[in-house]
């Protein structure tokens, strides 16, 4: 890790912790993001410094929710002539204004390599034996980290609160009713192209592509639409071109960026879903956030434009959305 800059030093009490407007209809305060809909069919969505872990907000993270808004609007921007988007305007870095969506019962994953930790990714169910999976076939003698033969979808249910997201296969969400056999052939035909976009511009950018999660719903015409964020550092995983031969080869985990540091720090200090979470020190928090920083510039090619410090992030965000109070 290098040093944390003055820059991002300077904003260690700069967060946005909770995005509550009483002016505004409608609050929804999800894990990440505080969510307005307003009478006309647009939404607010303002994306907080919280990072969620351990079933819990762990801490605020400065900079993060500018972060992410802004990664998902350079891929949005470069990804509108393959799907349309919810995006309609960004009134302030932290806010995305989008149209209103229903939004699919199906969770899209696409996935270009034989990785993840989770119960449900491919890696996990072929280290269990498992050879046919989300309705795809994969070969033995697969290692760890590997290529897929081509990508694929995995496709889960859209779990509540509390729920835990269940495996798909194509079939069982048109024979189910989930979707008709014409909308699953649409989504599922932007998914890929969505994720070729996304290889080809983070290769320019010396990244790999491992994975992605897309969330699509439809609009009052019933079109399909992409919704939340796309190829973001929450949304995707990515590994470092220049180094993923030699450490597969070695049998090495592939870099990739680091956002799990405080999760680490906690779970090696405590039970995080049974013990009180101990005080986080300022480094641990700050190099986070230079992750998402790192990850931001890396993935889009751009220079992060850190906020001002004179004025609070809620503040600002207040002043941007004056208009959408009346």
């Amino acid at each position: 890790m290098s040093p944390i800059s003055a820059a991002l030093r300077a904003r260690v009490g700069s967060i946005l912790d909770d995005a509550t407007i009483a002016e505004l209809p409608k609050h929804y305060r999800g894990k990440v993001r505080d969510n307005y809909d307003l009478p006309d069919g647009r939404r607010i969505l303002i994306a907080s410094d919280r990072l969620s872990a351990f079933d819990i907000a762990l801490a605020c993270i400065p900079c993060k929710g500018q972060v992410l808004t802004q990664t998902a609007r350079f891929w949005f921007e470069a990804t509108q002539d393959i799907c349309a988007n919810h995006a309609l305007e960004y009134p302030d870095p932290n806010v995305v204004v989008g149209q209103h969506l229903n939004i699919l019962p199906v969770e899209i994953v696409v996935r270009g390599y034989l990785a993840g930790t989770t119960g449900t990714s491919i890696l996990t169910m072929y280290k269990n034996g498992e050879r046919t999976m989300y309705g795809a076939t994969m070969p033995d003698g697969m290692r760890d980290n590997q290529a897929l033969p081509h990508p694929i979808i995995t496709p889960t249910t859209k779990a509540m609160d509390g729920a835990h997201d269940m495996p798909l296969t194509p079939e069982a969400i048109v024979s189910s009713g989930l979707l008709p056999a014409a909308q699953w052939k649409e989504v599922t035909d932007h998914a890929f192209a969505l994720f070729e976009r996304g290889r080809a511009i983070a290769a320019q950018n010396g990244l790999i592509l491992v994975d992605t999660k897309y969330e699509f719903g439809t609009d009052a015409s019933g079109r399909i639409v992409l919704a939340d964020e796309i190829h973001t550092p929450d949304s995707s995983r990515y590994w470092f071109q220049e180094s993923y031969r030699e450490r597969f080869e070695a049998g090495m985990r592939p870099d990739s960026f680091d956002k799990d540091v405080m999760r680490a720090w906690v779970a090696a200090r405590c039970d995080p879903y049974k013990d009180p979470i101990p005080e986080i020190p300022t480094d641990i928090v700050l190099e986070t956030a230079q992750v998402y920083i790192a990850a931001f510039e890396r993935i889009t090619g751009q220079i992060f434009d850190y906020p001002d410090t004179t004025e609070p992030v809620l503040t600002r965000i207040r002043r941007n959305l004056e208009r959408y109070f009346r």
